[in-house]
């Protein structure tokens, strides 16, 4: 993958992800990174579900993917390289934007992230100056707040994917905490906002912002990154620098840093005081097509695990020993077990945990399985961290389709 190049007028460094979309029929606005899904081959995947329907789509610095829609862009990762390998390569990682006023053209000569607000010394670092800082790396799951909405019954609203929304990587950067001490924290500061080059299309709607509690963006796991897997962010993926909230939902994983800003009070826009966030509760549910009374912004990953060695639909042999395989992870407190059923839950096996790449990352299991005669098959799958949670066997529902963590279900025929 080539990584930058030398411009004509002099020594510009720049990610040439224009380049490579040229290369491919795509213009330099967004509205050529749409027309690659109409160019696109005409495959499609049909998403267990309602209207699952989708097309598969290929864009810069990406095998073809889910396109769940182009403007922005949101693609959504084929479940089926979750069984490849516990880390999610680079170029099937899923995207998603809030707005289509996406970079496409970066240069490096005058890229700067800005540290500013309550700190002593405001800081313009370019992407050298931020790896001065220091470097380190850290396996962590990614994963959109929406995960699997398509899933939610009663439907919601929102964009509907499968369990496609996530991913697993080797995440390099500096933690965020070494950026904040080098400016320096005023007395008063409460928190810390983050602010990217994407944009809205027209500047008629809220613009991108999250924000961390002081606590959490100096417990020197939050990073800013420019690598994954050994390799420079894809551009759709935050090039150059994005932040990393391990064990957090997607919604905080602002791309593109441009702006980090520390505050003095709570930052009360749009996307923290309104958008992502669930019901205030222990489960963070209401009743099927409920409305929330109390709600608090999104947090921490819930308790998840998948099948992936088979899916829905699939056939085993009778007799014939199969290993089944799959991934679990939750939001950093560690898995301790995973079990495994093959009659619809009624009972359960104990699998056998893979290599642990930290309580941040996914984690694979594996358990043999002989079907013992011909017939439909329910296999199902649970995990359990180290405080006790695990899924719940019916699945819960909130108004905006998060965190969803049932108990999943593959159905197979043993023939």
């Amino acid at each position: 993958m080539t990584k930058s190049h030398r411009g004509d007028s002099g020594p510009t460094t720049r990610r040439s992800f224009l380049q490579l979309g040229a290369a491919m029929g795509v213009g330099a606005a967004l509205g050529g990174l749409s027309r690659v899904a109409s160019a696109a081959a005409p495959a499609v995947v049909d998403l267990p579900f309602a209207n699952g329907m989708r097309p598969m789509a290929t864009f810069p610095q990406k095998r073809p993917l889910i396109l769940q829609t182009a403007r922005p862009p949101q693609l959504e990762t084929p479940f089926r390289i979750f069984n490849e390998g516990i880390f999610t390569p680079n170029d099937a990682f899923f995207v998603r934007y809030h707005w289509s006023g996406v970079p496409t053209d970066i240069n490096l000569d005058t890229y700067r992230v800005e540290i500013k607000g309550a700190v002593n010394t405001p800081l313009s670092l370019s992407l050298a100056d931020v790896k001065k800082l220091g470097e380190t790396t850290l396996a962590a799951a990614h994963q959109c707040s929406g995960n699997s909405r398509g899933f939610f019954e009663p439907r919601v609203n929102g964009g509907e994917s499968g369990n496609g929304a996530m991913g697993n990587a080797r995440w390099t950067g500096v933690p965020l905490k070494a950026v904040l001490e080098k400016a320096g924290l005023k007395a008063g500061a409460v928190q810390v906002s983050f602010n990217g080059l994407d944009h809205p299309p027209f500047g008629d709607g809220p613009d991108f912002i999250k924000a961390l509690e002081l606590d959490h963006a100096l417990d020197g796991e939050v990073m800013l990154a420019w690598a994954m897997n050994g390799e420079d962010l894809p551009m759709l993926n935050g090039y150059p620098l994005r932040l990393v909230v391990p064990g957090y939902y997607g919604t905080y994983w602002v791309k593109h840093l441009s702006d980090i800003t520390v505050l003095d009070k709570p930052l009360e826009n749009f996307w923290m005081k309104t958008a992502y966030r669930v019901p205030d509760d222990a489960c963070a549910c209401v009743a099927p097509g409920g409305k929330m009374t109390k709600s608090r912004p999104i947090g921490k990953f819930a308790i998840r695990s998948f099948i992936t060695s088979v899916l829905d639909g699939d056939k085993l042999h009778v007799g014939k020993s199969t290993v089944l395989r799959g991934i679990a992870f939750d939001g950093g407190y560690g898995l301790t077990a995973v079990d495994v059923s093959s009659d619809g839950g009624r009972s359960w096996r104990r699998a056998k945990l893979g290599d642990d790449h930290g309580k941040y990352s996914f984690r694979e299991w594996t358990l043999p399985f002989t079907p013992a005669k011909r017939g439909p098959l329910q296999l199902k799958v649970r995990a359990f961290n180290r405080i006790g949670q695990t899924q719940p066997m019916e699945a819960l529902w909130n108004p905006s389709g998060y965190m969803r963590n049932v108990v999943e279900t593959t159905r197979v025929t043993a023939i």
